[in-house]
């Protein structure tokens, strides 16, 4: 079972497990833990992934009984500070601009969930944005792709 929101995260795990019967369920699992709570960013994306996968999990009735379900979850730092999902064109623009000609950090959570076990991991993946014009930036945001 993989819990995923974004279906090209899906497409690469169903191709990754080409043997295996793979269903993908979306998690409903709130996104509104506390940042603070989290000194380490990936702390957080760990804790989120386990969260999403721990739902889809709650909700397989008797097949928890022979599923893994897979949660991921990820995040932009930059400047120590969280950046999630923009959620509109305007906060997509603000934070590619900040982006723009800097280095940040991309983490991503992993969780495993199954009967009687979970394993929770990430990986930390540092990105430097050459300088955005503003043509490239409504470029990018025309094709719906930060959202």
């Amino acid at each position: 079972m993989l819990c995923a929101e974004l279906l090209a995260r899906a497409r690469i795990v169903t191709l990754s497990l080409q043997n295996f019967p793979v269903e993908i369920i979306p998690s409903h699992f709130e996104e509104t833990l506390d940042k603070a709570a989290f000194p380490q960013p990936w702390r957080y994306v760990e804790e989120t992934a386990l969260g999403k996968a721990k739902e889809v999990a709650g909700r397989l009735g008797d097949r928890q009984d022979w599923a893994v379900v897979i949660g991921a979850d990820t995040v932009v730092v930059l400047d120590n500070k969280i950046l999630e999902k923009p959620g509109s064109d305007a906060r997509a623009r603000e934070m590619l601009t900040s982006l723009s000609g800097r280095q940040h950090t991309v983490f991503t959570g992993l969780a495993l969930v199954w009967k009687g076990g979970e394993r929770v991991s990430h990986e930390a993946t540092l990105v430097s944005f050459a300088p955005l014009t503003p043509q490239v930036i409504d470029s990018y945001l025309s094709s719906g792709e930060p959202l």
